[in-house]
């Protein structure tokens, strides 16, 4: 081989990694990483209100959502989460999934965590001893979380919803299209939203990440939890 041919075969090397490179940054964690997590796997049931999100259908039925689209989303919610004080934030999660994640994000935030079952009046009820008194809320999932979002509706709230196929927007001002029901994936996705808040408010550099890994916001659920999921 000659020289020029080695220059030449050295510079195409260049431009892919830097390519690679490239791709890499249009995310907030590594599209890999997104992928492993399963924040794209939808369910067999889709909705018109998300076919805007859906990237494909799997021979097996499955509807797969455009990770590109849920990057952009949670960068959007972050920057609008931000705004608001840390204790007018709260977080909605009824599925047993979501419980950990969203603990862990109100941990690092400061936001309100509603898990559980959310108590009819949580937000309406003005006598209620633990009512809570947000400017915004967040739902996990907007069927599972439906009393939250009739409650916010009432108050004029913000809501911002994770979404997954079969989900509708009813109620919901804006969606974070993400597989709700995953372990991992509903890690992933409050990790990410959590560090992306941080920096916006300036608690976090631009470049610097969590001190706590993703793994402390999965869910780690026992045999009988699993059971009666």
């Amino acid at each position: 081989m000659t020289e020029e041919e080695l220059n030449k075969n050295q510079s195409e090397t260049n431009f892919e990694s830097e390519k690679e490179a490239q791709i890499a940054e249009e995310f907030l964690l590594p599209r890999d990483t997104l992928l492993s997590a399963g924040v794209h796997i939808g369910t067999r049931m889709k909705t018109r209100d998300m076919e805007p999100f859906i990237y494909r259908v799997r021979p097996d039925g499955l509807f797969v959502l455009d990770v590109k689209k849920t990057d952009e989303r949670i960068r959007v919610a972050s920057k609008f989460l931000a705004r608001f004080e840390n204790s007018r934030v709260a977080i909605a999660a009824t599925r047993l999934y979501a419980h950990e994640p969203v603990k862990k994000y109100c941990e690092l935030t400061g936001a309100i965590p509603i898990v559980g079952r959310f108590i009819p009046g949580l937000l309406t009820n003005p006598q209620y001893l633990n009512r809570v008194d947000p400017e915004i809320i967040v739902v996990c999932d907007p069927r599972a979380d439906s009393q939250a979002i009739k409650e916010a509706q009432k108050m004029g709230l913000p809501i911002v919803a994770l979404c997954s196929t079969d989900n509708e927007f009813l109620g919901v001002d804006f969606v974070i299209p993400t597989n709700n029901k995953g372990r991992r994936a509903l890690a992933v996705v409050f990790w990410l939203l959590a560090r992306q808040v941080l920096r916006e408010r300036g608690e976090l550099a631009a470049d610097e990440d969590l001190q706590v890994p993703i793994e402390s916001f999965e869910a780690k659920i026992s045999r009988d939890d699993e059971d009666n999921r």
